[in-house]
């Protein structure tokens, strides 16, 4: 079956992964599946940190780094240690996040 066949016949977004970047637990797939985890992230960030009316350089001096560190946070560009992940929410934007692992 063709790709453009196979795409027209899928009955579900995971179908479509699948058909698009293969199978969870192949090279192309994981690359997919991190930067999608990374672009969730960094758009989590942006909503909340102007859901606070804050720019990136007040954010960046309450949670003691730099502006830039935080833009390149927001448009993906840079990975992000939990603990500082934690800072950011918790400390500079108030807010309480959680970690599910499955």
């Amino acid at each position: 079956m063709k790709k453009n066949e196979a795409i027209r016949k899928a009955k579900s977004f995971d179908e479509l992964l699948d058909i698009q970047y293969g199978k969870i637990g192949t090279k192309k797939r994981d690359a997919f599946d991190e930067r999608a985890q990374y672009f969730v992230i960094s758009e989590t960030l942006k909503d909340a940190r102007r859901e606070a009316n804050m720019t990136q350089e007040e954010l960046a001096d309450k949670v003691g780094t730099k502006k830039s560190y935080i833009s390149r946070l927001e448009n993906g560009k840079c990975d992000i240690q939990l603990s500082t992940l934690y800072r950011i929410f918790e400390v500079g934007l108030g807010m309480r996040i959680s970690l599910l692992i499955a």
